[in-house]
């Protein structure tokens, strides 16, 4: 079963910039890596989501939130196995914990609903002071 592990949270100031990795054990079956975000007593939001059409292919598909869209780009680095969240301008209420996630080929047209995914990485703590 495939393995996701995030990192790259911190603590940065208002129009600050931070980039999270999720670290992809295999991209065997995986056709969708989203990225999703729960802030205290909030349900947990997607906010982004790569998709492709295969392992090693170069053609890709991007989604955004439109509460992010503009400032976070997702984007994949094979050789690494690693998939990344780069974030700018953040606010405060972009303070919460990312996860990345994905669900065994199935692929994603748009952000999905985080029921719509199985698999989910331990979670990286972002945190943005005004």
């Amino acid at each position: 079963q495939v393995q996701l592990v995030e990192s790259g949270g911190g603590s940065v100031q208002a129009g600050g910039s931070l980039r999270l990795s999720c670290a992809v054990s295999s991209y065997d079956y995986v056709n969708c890596i989203s990225w999703f975000r729960q802030a205290p007593g909030k349900e947990r939001e997607g906010v982004a989501a790569l998709a492709t059409d295969g392992v090693r292919t170069s053609y890709t598909s991007k989604y955004y939130v439109d509460t992010v869209k503009g400032r976070f780009t997702v984007s994949r680095d094979l050789a690494k196995h690693t998939d990344y969240l780069q974030m700018h301008s953040l606010k405060p209420n972009d303070t919460a914990m990312y996860y990345c996630a994905t669900s065994p080929r199935t692929s994603c047209v748009g952000v999905p609903h985080r029921l719509a995914v199985t698999i989910w990485g331990q979670g990286t703590q972002v945190t943005v002071a005004s």
